[in-house]
């Protein structure tokens, strides 16, 4: 049975997948721009990230080896966070958020990588620091299949969808809906995959149009996650027969760009390690458009829906209610974000959870239910060719979290006893500005 009852706790998972949804997002690293001697708004609508245009889509598949053949450059960059948060209920804080480090670039003309390390403000002035994002990836490009251009290659990465070169599936944008479930290819989930496990994929793009990717994963050691940094409450289980499927159609008419595509996930999971397992298969599928026009409007639209369906080990009993033997989840997000000349912004995201209602798994409401939105608006003023420098760049936003639904309920979330506070959806809002400098 959940901890209904225990209000803190609740209140301390919900900020978690807050600063864990806000904070880690992919944006764009001045290595690359001092690399290709292109502009970070070249390869992102926003000229800070994280929606890759289709050359940053196809920098992204090349291993990220492209170079303007000026020299060798260093593969560093930084990025701070300095963040202001005010809840609907609790106190504001002004923090130095987080503190990133990524190694990022080309060895060689077929070895380029993806690396972020990231320090995260974890309260009374201490950081935990920890090993984010990997993709390490090996390429054989300018290749013909009969006369269509083809590409090949081969990605060791720590999260499945992360090495999506479309850049919509929710490891990659941290557009995942938060609750008390989700599906595996969600971040946001309680014990997710994203960056707890290590994976090959090999992939290949066939008329610049088509992509197809496979792969397997496991799950990281406990103590491994542990030494990286992780709290072991997220461990994801021991897996077992995990396959991984991304297929992908791309379109790009140069002022405006379209995709379509699915994923699947599949896997054996023990929970704890020494437990059941369950047989976990994901399903999902992706539509995206972008207009490019000439840069100065740019409207990129994108809609993820995910279904996980579930077969239990083990169906436990409580207060003589046995739990389900099977169920589903489901994920979807919707967003929309608009661009004007690459530095002024405004993105908007619905994003939705739902579960077969469970009283054992989920509590007296019986239902995972939670429906919340993220709403952004942002500058730029850098990253540009026009920008007075291309070494570096900064983004101050403004962001609105808010929740309409949770558990189920549309009020009194947590089943407040007779005398209490109760809690609405609304009381876990948060609104918080972000100042990021990356060089």
């Amino acid at each position: 049975m959940l901890p209904f009852g225990k209000l803190p706790f609740w209140c301390g998972l919900t900020a978690f997948l807050l600063l864990f949804f806000a904070s880690t997002s992919v944006q764009a690293i001045p290595a690359y721009a001092r690399q290709t001697g292109a502009a970070c708004a070249d390869c992102h609508a926003g000229s800070y990230g994280p929606a890759l245009t289709p050359y940053g889509m196809r920098f992204k598949l090349g291993g990220y080896t492209d170079t303007d053949g000026k020299g060798r450059k260093i593969p560093l960059s930084m990025q701070l966070t300095e963040s202001h948060s005010a809840p609907a209920r609790g106190d504001s804080s002004t923090n130095l958020s987080e503190g990133d480090l990524y190694i990022a670039g080309r060895l060689t003309d077929q070895f380029g990588g993806y690396v972020k390390i990231e320090a995260d403000h974890s309260g009374h002035n201490t950081y935990n620091t920890r090993l984010s994002n990997i993709d390490l990836r090996f390429v054989a490009k300018e290749l013909k299949i009969g006369e269509k251009d083809a590409l090949f290659g081969v990605t060791v990465n720590n999260s499945p969808g992360f090495t999506d070169p479309v850049a919509v599936l929710p490891a990659f944008t941290r557009y995942g809906p938060p609750g008390v479930t989700g599906t595996l290819l969600n971040p946001s989930s309680p014990n997710n995959l994203a960056n707890r496990v290590i994976g090959a994929s090999v992939y290949g793009l066939y008329d610049s149009n088509w992509y197809g990717e496979v792969g397997t994963y496991r799950s990281l050691p406990s103590s491994t996650q542990d030494h990286l940094g992780y709290n072991l409450n997220g461990d994801p289980g021991r897996l077992s027969d995990t396959g991984y499927l991304r297929l992908a159609y791309m379109k790009d008419m140069k002022r405006q760009f379209f995709s379509a595509g699915v994923v699947a996930l599949t896997t054996k999971r023990q929970l704890p390690r020494s437990g059941s397992t369950d047989d976990l298969k994901d399903l999902g599928y992706d539509l995206t458009y972008q207009y490019l026009g000439n840069r100065e409007h740019i409207v990129q639209v994108a809609y993820v829906n995910i279904l996980e369906k579930r077969d239990y080990g083990s169906a436990p009993v409580v207060g003589g209610i046995a739990a389900r033997d099977n169920g589903n989840v489901h994920d979807q997000v919707a967003s929309v974000a608009y661009t004007f000349k690459q530095a002024y912004g405004i993105s908007i995201a619905h994003m939705k959870s739902t579960g077969s209602n469970d009283v054992v798994r989920y509590g007296p409401s019986g239902s995972p239910d939670t429906t919340s939105n993220l709403i952004t608006v942002f500058w730029t003023p850098f990253g540009r060719d026009e920008s007075y420098t291309s070494i570096a760049n900064l983004k101050l936003a403004l962001n609105w979290y808010r929740y309409t639904r949770f558990n189920g309920r549309d009020s009194d979330i947590f089943f407040a006893p007779p005398g209490g506070r109760p809690t609405d959806p609304a009381d876990l809002n948060t609104f918080y500005i972000t100042a990021s400098i990356a060089f």
